[in-house]
């Protein structure tokens, strides 16, 4: 089945805009939590939410597949006609989404554990940071859950449903965090109490909007939910190996700014909030591009399961020329108000010039990124799972090697070159696999 909308330019960011809005949200709400740590706390402050929010990101982002795999099984029943398929996409992914909520809840301690037992901070920053993690770990169920309505979203093209979803999400989460952190000198604590609250509301709105809008498509008389193809063994299997694939693809991510972050640590508090700065830089601008890699996951996806490669070839083409495009504005805007947007972040003089001086890798990284996302959506959408995780070894090979080079030579700034290298590595290591998926998509 294929759709009768042209991919044009005004159709990619008809479809886009509403998703970068949303994505925005995301590093806008870290921006907003390092600005009132920045202004009310002290370095220490600063370096917990660095390390808080690393082991978070590696926390909840090994369930990344939640949204991921979502997304590409839900577009691709999209593009069969396949509704039904659709909700039991849902059901699938909320039922892993709980269920693991509960098993982070319980080894709450373990976690936290391994986390500071790797981590290499000062007592003073490890302490705040410990405070942090035994607040936030309490959101997990809702924070999973939110990944497989993200998913079902971004894999039907409702762009519009996810940022209402992120706006009430991230709104909200930025309301009390100022009132917590900020109003009530909570510190760091405040923080993780505002995120938390705000996950669970986003949970119960989440279920709300995206079931209730799926209610709508199925015919009189027919149950919302399909056990049968919830619980059918087939697709349950096909659903796990899907996802175990994008975990470890997301492990493997994750642990390359782990390593980014803890290598910077070593350079001094100084340094890993200078670092920690121009990360939420990075973060705006990787989920702007993401903006077009979401668009082109629900096209891609949606092309294969009506076998349309003409319509997939029109969607990687066109929305990585858009990204493209939003990159070189992106590195610019660094490059030219990075001092400005550093001084906004905090006024601590020493980290905001030690983060002036590295914001040109950070632009240029920014710059040479786009090619990563775009390909991320593509084989994200056509759920080629196996691939990913392949590339993403490869290319952690490569930013390790390069690290263990190039920092002894040239200290944080030799990190980030390693760093930049990695992105394009994880670019170069796709298209590797890029012929044999597009040979997939026509059947």
């Amino acid at each position: 089945m294929s759709t009768s909308n042209p991919i044009s330019y005004p159709f990619l960011i008809q479809r886009a805009w509403p998703i970068i809005l949303a994505n925005a949200a995301v590093p806008l709400l870290g921006l907003v939590d390092t600005a009132v740590i920045g202004n009310f706390g002290a370095v220490s402050d600063l370096g917990a939410i660095a390390f808080g929010s690393l082991i978070f990101s590696f926390v909840y982002w090994s369930f990344g597949f939640l949204r991921m795999g979502t997304t590409g099984f839900a577009a691709q029943a999209h593009g069969a006609g396949d509704g039904a398929e659709v909700r039991a996409v849902l059901g699938r992914s909320l039922l892993l989404a709980v269920c693991f909520g509960v098993l982070l809840l319980i080894l709450q301690g373990v976690i936290a554990w391994i986390a500071f037992a790797l981590l290499d901070g000062s007592a003073a920053v490890e302490s705040v940071a410990q405070e942090y993690f035994s607040i936030r770990i309490w959101g997990a169920p809702a924070t999973l859950s939110g990944f497989a309505f993200t998913g079902i979203l971004v894999g039907l093209g409702k762009s519009r449903q996810l940022l209402v979803l992120q706006l009430f999400l991230n709104g909200l989460n930025i309301v009390l965090d100022i009132v917590f952190a900020g109003l009530l000198a909570m510190g760091a604590s405040g923080i993780a109490l505002g995120t938390v609250i705000a996950e669970w509301c986003a949970a119960g709105f989440g279920v709300w909007l995206v079931c209730g809008d799926l209610a709508k498509e199925r015919g009189a008389g027919i149950g919302f939910w399909p056990w049968s193809r919830i619980l059918d063994r087939t697709a349950i299997r096909a659903t796990l190996t899907a996802n175990v694939n994008i975990m470890l693809r997301t492990l493997l991510l994750v642990f390359s700014f782990a390593f980014f972050v803890n290598q910077s640590a070593r350079f001094g508090d100084t340094v890993l909030a200078a670092n920690h700065l121009l990360l939420q830089l990075i973060s705006f601008s990787a989920f702007f591009l993401d903006g077009y890699a979401f668009v082109v996951e629900s096209l891609v996806g949606a092309a294969k399961g009506s076998k349309d490669l003409v319509r997939f070839e029109l969607a990687v083409r066109r929305s990585s020329i858009l990204a493209f495009g939003s990159a070189i504005i992106l590195a610019a805007l660094i490059l030219i108000g990075g001092e400005g947007l550093l001084g906004l972040l905090t006024d601590i003089d020493p980290v905001v010039q030690a983060a002036h001086n590295m914001s040109w890798l950070a632009a240029l990284y920014v710059l040479l990124s786009f090619a990563a996302f775009q390909l991320d959506g593509v084989f994200i959408g056509v759920s080629a799972t196996r691939s990913m995780r392949n590339a993403a070894m490869l290319s952690l090979l490569c930013f390790l090697l390069l690290a263990a080079i190039l920092v002894p030579a040239f200290a944080e700034q030799g990190l980030w070159l390693a760093m930049i290298a990695y992105v394009l590595a994880r670019a170069f290591a796709l298209l590797l696999y890029y012929p044999a998926l597009r040979r997939t998509i026509a059947g």
